[in-house]
């Protein structure tokens, strides 16, 4: 049976490269279409939530009555995060979880968790985004159409990386970025044919989310100019100063987390309840902090703000930000890492501006800039920050400066040696010990593993490198052509390796290849 079994997956994988295509259509249906109701049910309950704030300034009667509401909301989601733990916080470490082998989730009760608690508390106006709940929930729907349709699990995991690129593009009107995103940082392999699959199912998401929302992009700027040559040394600062930001977020996430482990005395379900609260206060004394800041950003470029009440703004953000995340609560950092980049840009460009005494600098312009450098610096994902913020503004004048600024963020990222903050949650997540890790399997997957430019198996002969156990070479692939590897083949920058191995080995082996397929420094 394991051998029928194996010659199965391996005639699959030779002929399956039409199917996948088909199988990114049909996932980007399902999971944008769920993603959609997903976004529109968020706004159209925090357009609600917002109203009655201003409804109790002038009826203090209904403030006890919904802070009986907030604690409830803020102790179901506790349940809910109790009892599926996989859907807390933004949901894309645990979806690299699943790929990596290291997750197993019943994918419909997550999505029907994540749902009800991504609705509950971004909706209430926790400082979180749609974004990571999208894409958590856009990789569910794409493994429960696996199972459904009984896929390979190496076909599995491909297209649950469609369902994460569908989940973006849904969410933030951004197909090119839903693909460059799911590779860079999802899969962490620019494999064409994953790359044609999730590219197909990011449109067909794309195509219908514009058809339910409409073809604006999400940010609606007008008159953005390209920032002049002369003055494209502030890109370089900006860059550095968001970097710096950046590396900080990071560092505030981490750290908070870490305080509310430390709350001993209060049950992990009743965590949520205190950003809950928190949401309640600052919506009766300070609501343009509260939900992601999706209108927030575009009132920047519209409404003239004061030098002092920005700064307020950027503080409190940045700490509900931290606040909100730290409980586990479902939501993302995305659109909140956005906001708090386009208050730096704004304000850098208004104090310079201040000290020249003339509108030196573009306030709109250097928002879309911050905001791209500052999410670059916290995700180290330059090309998915650069092509998000294209696509999400519609406005392709400051590509050139956008790549600056992302180019010096990422530099000092490096040079503070700050890691990618999904990683670092990734295995934060996985050292909490709550999770379902996959038992052994006789279940057979396919790895496609790159070959680096001078890693150790580049100018490598097959025979002469040590390979992990439980790993079969079976083809490798060399610009459009399928090479049958021997003993004697050598191994070039460039080769992607199809690797056969169990299922449940699949991470030993990717680590144990890790380090020598990647550029020796």
């Amino acid at each position: 049976m394991k051998e029928n079994h194996t010659r199965k997956l391996l005639d699959t994988w030779f002929n399956f490269k039409f199917r996948l295509l088909t199988g990114g259509i049909a996932v980007g249906v399902f999971s944008g279409s769920v993603v959609v109701l997903f976004r529109f049910v968020l706004e159209y309950v925090l357009e609600l939530v917002l109203g009655f704030y201003r409804y109790q300034l002038d009826h203090v009667w209904a403030i006890p009555l919904w802070l009986v509401v907030l604690v409830s909301a803020g102790w179901i989601t506790g349940i809910l995060v109790k009892k599926q733990p996989a859907i807390s916080g933004s949901g894309i470490p645990q979806v690299k979880a699943v790929l990596q082998n290291k997750l197993e989730m019943n994918w419909w009760q997550a999505v029907s968790a994540k749902f009800i608690g991504g609705t509950l508390s971004i909706g209430t106006g926790l400082s979180l985004g749609r974004e990571g709940p999208s894409i958590q929930i856009g990789a569910l729907i794409a493994q429960g159409f696996s199972r459904i349709m009984r896929k390979s699990k190496t076909e599995e995991n491909i297209l649950i990386t469609c369902g994460a690129s569908a989940g973006l593009a849904a969410a933030f009107n951004a197909p090119i970025a839903g693909v460059i995103f799911a590779l860079e940082e999802v899969h962490m392999n620019f494999s064409p044919l994953i790359m044609i699959a999730a590219l197909a199912s990011s449109l067909t998401a794309d195509f219908v989310s514009k058809e339910f929302f409409g073809m604006n992009p999400v940010f609606h700027f007008t008159n953005i100019g390209a920032t002049p040559l002369n003055l494209y040394y502030h890109l370089i600062l900006l860059g550095i100063i968001v970097g710096i930001l950046g590396i900080g977020f990071n560092r505030g996430i981490y750290a908070f987390q870490d305080i509310y482990r430390k709350m001993t005395w209060l049950p992990a379900h009743f965590r949520p309840v205190l950003p809950f609260v928190m949401a309640g206060l600052l919506g009766l004394c300070f609501p343009v902090v509260l939900g992601g800041g999706n209108k927030l950003i575009n009132e920047l470029v519209e409404g003239p703000f004061q030098l002092k009440l920005l700064f307020l703004i950027l503080i409190v953000k940045f700490l509900f930000t931290l606040f909100s995340y730290g409980s586990s609560a479902p939501g993302g950092i995305f659109l909140p890492m956005l906001v708090i980049g386009g208050l730096v840009g704004v304000i850098y460009s208004k104090v310079i501006n201040g000290f020249t005494g003339a509108p030196t600098l573009s306030e709109s312009s250097f928002l879309i800039l911050a905001m791209a450098g500052y999410l670059t610096a916290s995700l180290k994902a330059p090309i998915t920050g650069i092509i998000l913020i294209t696509e999400m503004t519609g406005s392709f004048s400051n590509l050139l400066s956008t790549g600056i600024v992302c180019l010096s963020a990422y530099m000092t990222a490096e040079l503070f040696r700050s890691h990618p903050i999904y990683e670092v949650l990734l295995e934060r997540f996985m050292h909490q010990g709550k999770t379902n890790i996959p038992a052994g399997s006789s279940g057979k997957i396919i790895l496609e593993i790159p070959v680096h430019l001078g890693s150790m198996l580049d100018g490598t002969t097959i025979r002469e490198y040590t390979w992990p156990a439980e790993c079969l070479i079976v083809s490798v692939k060399r610009g459009s052509s399928e090479l049958i590897p021997h003993g004697g083949l050598i191994m070039l920058a460039g080769d992607y390796l199809n690797i056969l191995t169990a299922a449940a080995n699949a991470p030993l082996v990717k680590e144990a290849l890790a380090a020598d397929t990647e550029t020796v420094q």
